[in-house]
């Protein structure tokens, strides 16, 4: 016949294992809340795409911003001859967007310009040559590392935005590189030309920094349950004689 189940003692702990225990309870918690905000992404203000392509002699760019398979600027290299021949290097906007810029000249922007509503956009021709008159126009002949303002729309709100660029005008010769590409998240927020991070999109404090760090044996020793909590009370009586 098997003995009835005999029922666990009960332990009292002093008040200093109390409070020891309650203190690694809180520091568990605060750990638990650290790594959860780590866990939780910043989120972006600023996304910044890094490219290099080269736009030559009638050719183009479809420019997506926001990488949703929507077209929002094309960049437009195109020639052409008649009673004489013209090059022209334009940025075209689908309906709805439109270029930095006043009397159809778009802007080529200095790195720490502001793009936002407060701007002209009208902009189309970057650069422009035509042999019949040898002249030029345009803000964009032989520049680097200029920048375009563009204004567009996702999901019916309006959002600012750059590309930045370099480009080579040599008569009916129009080279245009464009090296990167940038737009602010926030609808009707201005950028800076040339800024890829925004005030936001600093890394979470490390939790290590703001939460206390337990003794790595004595969360052990609590692990270990009821054996662990008898090697704890007796470092606690230690301790106590020590003092």
């Amino acid at each position: 016949m098997k003995k009835p189940f005999a029922p666990r003692k009960t332990t009292n702990l002093s008040e200093s294992i109390h409070k020891r225990l309650n203190m690694y309870a809180l520091a568990a918690g605060a750990a638990g809340v650290g790594a959860l905000a780590l866990a939780q992404p910043a989120e972006a203000r600023i996304v910044y795409t890094r490219t290099h392509h080269v736009i030559g002699t009638k050719q183009s760019y479809k420019l997506d911003l926001n990488h949703d398979g929507v077209t929002d600027f094309s960049l437009e290299n195109t020639s052409s001859c008649g009673d004489w021949c013209g090059a022209n290097l334009v940025a075209r906007a689908v309906a709805g967007n439109a270029a930095e810029g006043n009397n159809y000249l778009a802007y080529a922007l200095t790195p720490g310009a502001n793009i936002g509503p407060k701007q002209p956009f009208s902009g189309l021709v970057m650069a422009h040559y035509t042999n019949g008159f040898g002249s030029y126009s345009g803000q964009w002949r032989n520049v680097t590392n200029r920048y375009l303002g563009l204004r567009f729309q996702i999901k019916g709100k309006t959002h600012y935005g750059w590309a930045r660029l370099n480009v080579s005008v040599h008569k009916l010769s129009i080279v245009a590189t464009l090296t990167g590409y940038a737009y602010e998240t926030i609808p009707n927020k201005s950028i800076i030309a040339g800024r890829t991070k925004g005030p936001d999109d600093m890394e979470q404090p490390d939790a290590a920094l703001t939460t206390p760090t337990p003794e790595p044996a004595t969360l052990g020793a609590l692990a270990m349950g009821a054996r662990g909590l008898s090697i704890w009370r007796r470092e606690e009586t230690q301790e106590v004689i020590r003092q």
